[in-house]
């Protein structure tokens, strides 16, 4: 019999598998994504979850955000049997359609993902001119 995954290991896999598919697009694909992925968690702990995924949808013109918007959407709206919205929606409208609770529990699943993301991101892709 198969043993199940705990929830950290799915959210580390998801992670794990967009990261590697920037890093096959390229830093012309991704832009500065991981400068980005790196400074939206404080974002989401000063603004909340709704102003700081604004913000990076609002920047669709910058290579990255949209990459991170897609993979925090993906993840937050039905990535994942336990995910805190459903899937059908993008995340902004999903934030707006649900429950404090619902939003709450998909802030702090926001923060634990990104922490993968940002794991990842690190140790697979090429940072801005004198980033390590």
């Amino acid at each position: 019999m198969a043993e199940q995954r705990t929830l950290e290991q799915r959210r580390a896999a998801d992670a794990l598998a967009k990261i590697e598919r920037l890093r096959e697009a390229g830093r012309d694909k991704y832009g500065n994504y991981k400068s980005y992925v790196s400074s939206l968690p404080a974002a989401i702990l000063a603004n909340g979850l709704g102003q700081a995924v604004a913000t990076v949808k609002s920047r669709k013109d910058r290579r990255g955000y949209p990459e991170l918007y897609e993979h925090l959407s993906g993840w937050l709206c039905g990535g994942d049997a336990e995910s805190p919205y459903p899937p059908g929606k993008g995340l902004l409208e999903s934030i707006t359609e649900h429950s404090q609770d619902d939003y709450l529990r998909a802030q702090a699943e926001a923060l634990a993902y990104l922490t993968w993301l940002k794991k990842f991101a690190d140790a697979f892709l090429e940072g801005e001119k004198g980033e390590e």
